[in-house]
């Protein structure tokens, strides 16, 4: 099983929790909560998953 590190910040605008995780591609989502977001940005990696093991940029 892998780690991978998100970054999570709060938009002021919308007030909805955006995590992205750095040098992966199509990695992002937003939640209301700061679980939620946890949970979206799962599902998230696990679809990009399903692809195969994601090529990160920084390693290109």
């Amino acid at each position: 099983m892998h780690a991978y590190t998100a970054v999570i910040e709060r938009c002021a605008d919308t007030q909805l929790y955006v995590g992205h995780v750095p040098g992966s591609p199509g990695a992002h989502s937003q939640g209301e909560t700061l679980d939620e977001l946890h949970a979206n940005l799962q599902e998230v990696i696990a679809m990009l998953l399903n692809d195969g093991e994601p090529k990160l940029d920084f390693l290109a």
